[in-house]
């Protein structure tokens, strides 16, 4: 095992310690993991891939997604989310079966989305019409539209009555209270430009927004302002952020690398170590039990060449 030293402490390395070879044609989005169940859910353009990662190979596949991007679970209710941006509808699937149970409605080319626990509400972030579109989990009915002033990207739910998105063309942070359904507050993020990518470090309320300028800006919600920033790769579509190694990743489709941010001194953070993925892993996500960090990437125009890499120590 390979070991990087900061001053006296050596420490493993990430590195890819695992492909998982999928195939099949299509493009691809975020991705998912389900920890209790050990499963990976990969969004593939028209229909949700689903993998055993006990077992490194798919054991399902949830149809009727046109255009997905995200998956969201709601273990508790039995039920999942695709967000069919091309469809501007949600799918929700059974966890058990995978089988379909019903569409949503949502605005225009539902983005992210995410399941906020203490509402029980699904939320997507629609890109075109740069709103959310608010429904309950457990029956599908749209409970609110949220005007969001820009376009929305990725998203997190703290678990604690609020979701956090970057709105990509304003370089912003934006707040809403999911009891309420509206906007409470807005964070500018200069100096970054284009914000997807998001995570959040909720002992610190911190969220970690990643830029396509090359940085990944640190937004410190009780100060209500950035306060550092570290410079990622290029490409840059996926973050994560491990709330045990009190880490924060970027994957950067651009020059296949995986950076991991580490916060070095109080409120100063900075680039602690680059991995070596493969060219357009852009997104990623992590499994909280394991650690893992999964990425799905292609070769451009070669078929079947579709793999989820693992990166670990």
């Amino acid at each position: 095992m390979a070991f990087i030293a900061f001053g006296q402490e050596a420490v493993p390395r990430y590195h890819v310690v695992q492909k998982l070879t999928l195939g099949g044609e299509g493009g691809w989005d975020y991705l998912t993991t389900d920890s209790a169940t050990r499963r990976l859910y990969v969004s593939r353009g028209s229909h949700v891939m689903v993998v055993d990662l006990n077992a490194g190979k798919l054991v399902g596949d949830i149809p009727d997604a046109l255009g997905v991007h995200g998956i969201a679970l709601a273990p508790e209710l039995n039920r999942g989310f695709t967000s069919n941006g091309r469809a501007n509808t949600v799918t929700i699937f059974d966890l058990k079966t995978l089988k379909t149970a019903g569409q949503v409605k949502t605005g225009a080319n539902p983005d992210a989305i995410v399941y906020d626990p203490p509402s029980k509400r699904v939320f997507t972030f629609n890109g075109r019409s740069h709103d959310a579109t608010a429904f309950a989990a457990a029956t599908g009915e749209v409970e609110g539209t949220i005007a969001l002033g820009g376009k929305p990207e990725f998203a997190v739910s703290d678990g604690q009555g609020a979701v956090y998105v970057n709105i990509e063309d304003t370089a912003e942070v934006v707040e809403i209270d999911t009891a309420k359904l509206v906007v409470t507050r807005r964070f500018p993020l200069k100096p970054c430009e284009e914000p997807t990518g998001l995570a959040l470090d909720p002992a610190q309320r911190r969220v970690f927004s990643a830029c396509h300028n090359q940085i990944m800006t640190v937004l410190d919600l009780a100060a209500g302002k950035v306060i550092a920033s570290a410079p990622i790769g290029q490409g840059v579509d996926g973050a994560g952020f491990d709330p045990s190694a009190k880490l924060a990743f970027s994957s950067n489709g651009g020059d296949g690398t995986l950076t991991v941010v580490r916060e070095s001194a109080p409120g100063k953070y900075e680039a602690a170590e680059t991995v070596t993925t493969q060219r357009s892993a852009r997104t990623m996500t992590i499994d909280p039990k394991t650690h893992s960090i999964y990425l799905p990437a292609a070769e451009p125009g070669v078929k079947d060449s579709f793999v989820v890499l693992v990166v670990g120590k």
